[in-house]
Order: structure tokens, then C-alpha cells, then sequence
């Protein structure tokens, strides 16, 4: 895992794979990354992750049942409720647990099936909220490091300010920032960036 400020290295017995290296650790996350270290404590073999859309939800997820041998369902509160009442039944007889990645949790989300809305009700839920400032700022400097490019600091201390702070604005404003630099065949600058987002209507001319 890409070490910064805002992250923590995952523990020494969750072994690494390409999933960890786009997951970053900040307070918008760490309730539920803890909450599945803890994964020992929970008082059944299945939980409910919920949060943003583009948060690393799934990520997070799926890095945990590929080092402990569980299940996920993701948009679980989409899927066939036969299936997943089986799949939560199947958790507690073999002690592999189940992750439930899902939009909505009990009691918005209410199933049809009874015995499915019994045992979502003694499930635990844990959380990944909007992305404070340090994973803001990360998460633009890692889109940008995918496409092998690097912000400045100024850069990017003037797009953490003045975006909408959400997962999906910083895919955005990167994909917009690098199709205009592309277009002016400029470099990625200060000038550059205010550009872009003005022009992809991001941030208002005064910004």
C-alpha cells in the first residue's frame, strides 16, 4: 500500500494485492477498515459495508474475503434475497464470513423475505463516509498518478478547495484537467488546471 500522511500500512497478516494499492486509509474510511480487522469480534460471519459510490467500498471488500476466504455480494440490496438468505445462512455454518456491499441498509432496506429481514436485523453495518480533505487530495493525486502524471502541490491544494469534495468529482476534474492539457498541449500547471475546470464547468470563473 502507497504510503502518505493520511494513510496506515494494513496489518502485517493481511497480505498485500493489487486491490490494497488503490484503497487509502484516512478518517472517511477508517471506521470501516478497522471494522474489518476486528472481523474476529463480530457477533456473526457477515456484515453490511455501505457508503459512496466510487469510495473503494468494493475494494475494501474484496481485499478483505481474498485474505480470509469469504463471500461478497456486491450491490447486495439488488440481488436475489433467496440467494443471499442462503449465502448468510452458508457463512454461519462454515465461519467464512459474508460482506454485503450495499447502497442502502436496514431498515431502508427491507426485503421481502422474512427470514433474509431477520437476519440483516442482527447484522452489523459499517460505514465509509464522504472524503474528508486529506483523502480528497490523495485520491486526485492518485487518478493523476494513473495516467503517469504529477500535480503540483499548489495544483493540488487549489482543486482540493475549490472542487466539490466527492469520490466522483476527483475522477472527474482529473479526466477533465488531462483531456484539456492534452487539447492545449500544455503543462500541468496552476494555469492550466483553473483552465480546465473552468471550461468543463467545474468551478466558476471567479474561483
Amino acid at each position: 500500500m502507497k504510503q502518505g500522511p493520511d494513510q496506515i500500512a494494513l496489518p502485517l497478516d493481511w497480505p498485500q494485492s493489487d486491490w490494497d494499492s488503490r484503497f487509502i486509509v484516512s478518517d472517511a474510511n477508517r471506521e470501516a477498515f478497522e471494522h474489518f480487522r476486528g472481523f474476529s469480534m463480530w457477533p456473526v460471519r457477515a456484515t453490511v459495508l455501505t457508503g459512496p459510490r466510487r469510495s473503494g467500498r468494493t475494494l475494501l471488500a474484496r481485499s478483505f474475503v481474498e485474505r480470509v476466504g469469504g463471500r461478497l455480494f456486491d450491490e447486495a440490496d439488488q440481488r436475489d434475497e433467496e440467494e443471499l438468505f442462503h449465502a448468510w445462512n452458508q457463512a454461519q455454518d462454515t465461519g467464512r464470513p459474508l460482506v454485503m456491499v450495499a447502497d442502502a441498509v436496514p431498515p431502508s432496506w427491507a426485503p421481502r423475505l422474512p427470514d433474509l429481514k431477520t437476519r440483516l436485523a442482527i447484522t452489523p453495518v459499517t460505514r465509509i463516509f464522504h472524503p474528508d480533505d486529506k483523502l480528497f487530495g490523495a485520491l486526485i493525486q492518485l487518478h493523476f498518478a494513473d495516467r503517469g502524471l504529477h500535480i503540483p502541490q499548489e495544483a493540488l491544494r487549489f482543486m482540493r478547495e475549490r472542487l466539490h469534495r466527492d469520490y466522483w468529482t476527483a475522477e472527474r476534474a482529473v479526466e477533465a484537467v488531462d483531456r484539456y492539457a492534452i487539447a492545449e498541449r500544455a503543462r500541468l500547471s496552476l494555469p492550466t488546471i483553473r483552465r480546465a475546470l473552468v471550461d468543463s464547468r467545474m468551478i466558476g470563473e471567479a474561483a
